[in-house]
C-alpha cells in the first residue's frame, strides 16, 4: 500500500518546497495539494521542482469551475515540470459552491464528469499525435486547435486521472475512465465494501476495464498520539471534521449505511445555525472509531491493513506526520509492508 501526504500552503509559498522535499525524504509515495483558498497548480509547480521522485497529484481541483481545455493545459504543463509524475485529481464540489461561488453550471455531474474526462483526454491526444481535435459532447465542444496553441508532444504523456467520489454514480464513473479514484475522507469500511467497491467496478466492467487497473485510495482519517492528552485532542478535531462533512446532504448516504441518517439532519440544522463547536459533540465513540483508526502510532499500520490492505492499494493522511522523521518512517513502512 503506498502512503500519501499532503502540502499545506502559507499565504506566501515560503513553506511549499521545503515540506515537499521534507515529505519525500521522509517516505511518502504521493503528495496532494487541494484547491482551497489557493489554485493548486502554482504550489505543485514549486513542489515539481524540490522532488525528484514522489508522486505529485491534486486533490482535489474543482473540475466544475474549470473547462477541460483550461485544466488541460495546467495538467499538461506540471506534467512536464514533474518529469511524468503528476495525477490531476478532479472532484464535482457541491451545487452552492459551482453555482454561487465560481458562477457556474450545474447539471447532472456524474454524467458532466464523465464528458470531462473524456474532452481531456481527446485534447491530450490531439497533442500528443496526429489526431485532430474534434470534440463534440452535450457539455463541451473543444474543435478548434491550431500550432500556435498547440503545446506539442509532451515526452512523458498525458497525466493520469484521479477522481474523486461519494456518491454511487460518480463511482461509477470512475471506474469507467479515471486511473486512481480517491475515497473521501468521508467514508467507512463498510461503505467502501458495501457501497464504493461494487460501484467502482460496475463502471469498470462497463467501459471493458478489471478493478485491478484503477488505484483505490482509503479514507485518511488517523487518530493518534503518544499521551492520553494527546489522543484526546486529534479525537476532538477528527469529531469536528466528521461533524462537517457529515452535515453535507451529498454526504448523506454513508450515514444512512450504518442507520444514522437523522444525525445528518440534525449537522445540517446546526450548521446553518452556526452551531460548529457544539455539532462535533454529537459525533460519539462509536461514529469516531468507524471513521477513524484510532490508537497508538505502532498500531496504526496493522489497523489500516486490517480495513483496507484487500481493497486498497494507497492511503492518504490529512496532515502529513513531521515529528520524529525516523519513527513515522517506520511506521510507513509497515503500512507498505502489509501490516
Amino acid at each position: 500500500m503506498k502512503v500519501d501526504g499532503g502540502v499545506g500552503v502559507s499565504s506566501n509559498f515560503a513553506n511549499v518546497r521545503g515540506d515537499a522535499k521534507e515529505q519525500e525524504d521522509q517516505g511518502y509515495d504521493g503528495l496532494w495539494v487541494p484547491e482551497t483558498s489557493h489554485d493548486p497548480f502554482v504550489p505543485l509547480a514549486l513542489m515539481a521542482d524540490a522532488t525528484e521522485t514522489v508522486q505529485l497529484g491534486t486533490s482535489i481541483v474543482v473540475a466544475f469551475a474549470q473547462n477541460p481545455m483550461s485544466l488541460a493545459y495546467s495538467a499538461n504543463d506540471i506534467q512536464l515540470l514533474s518529469g511524468g509524475r503528476f495525477i490531476l485529481g478532479l472532484g464535482s464540489q457541491i451545487k452552492p459552491h459551482i453555482t454561487k461561488r465560481f458562477s457556474m453550471e450545474w447539471s447532472r455531474p456524474a454524467a458532466r464528469m464523465r464528458e470531462m474526462i473524456a474532452a481531456l483526454n481527446a485534447i491530450w491526444a490531439s497533442w500528443n499525435s496526429d489526431e485532430k481535435l474534434n470534440f463534440r459532447g452535450d457539455f463541451y465542444q473543444h474543435t478548434l486547435m491550431t500550432p500556435f496553441f498547440d503545446p506539442g508532444v509532451n515526452p512523458h504523456g498525458p497525466p493520469k486521472i484521479a477522481l474523486a467520489g461519494v456518491g454511487e454514480l460518480m463511482t461509477q464513473v470512475a471506474g469507467e475512465a479515471a486511473h486512481v479514484f480517491l475515497s473521501h475522507g468521508f467514508s467507512t469500511e463498510k461503505y467502501l465494501r458495501e457501497v464504493t467497491i461494487p460501484n467502482l467496478e460496475k463502471g469498470a466492467t462497463k467501459a471493458g476495464r478489471s478493478l485491478d487497473e484503477i488505484e483505490v485510495t482509503a479514507p485518511g482519517f488517523v487518530v493518534t498520539g503518544d499521551t492520553d492528552e494527546e489522543m484526546v485532542k486529534a479525537a476532538a478535531a477528527t469529531r469536528q471534521q466528521i461533524a462537517f462533512y457529515g452535515s453535507t446532504p451529498a454526504y448523506r448516504g454513508v450515514l444512512e449505511a450504518h442507520g444514522w441518517g437523522e444525525l445528518q439532519t440534525e449537522l445540517n440544522a446546526m450548521s446553518k445555525q452556526g452551531e460548529w463547536g457544539p455539532m462535533g459533540e454529537l459525533i460519539t465513540d462509536e461514529i469516531l472509531e468507524t471513521f477513524a483508526v484510532v490508537g497508538p502510532p505502532e498500531s496504526i499500520p496493522a489497523a489500516i491493513n486490517r480495513r483496507y490492505g484487500d481493497v486498497c492499494s494507497r492511503v492518504s493522511f490529512y496532515a502529513p506526520y513531521k515529528s520524529d522523521p525516523a519513527r513515522w518512517q517506520a511506521i510507513f513502512e509497515g503500512i507498505k509492508a502489509g501490516g
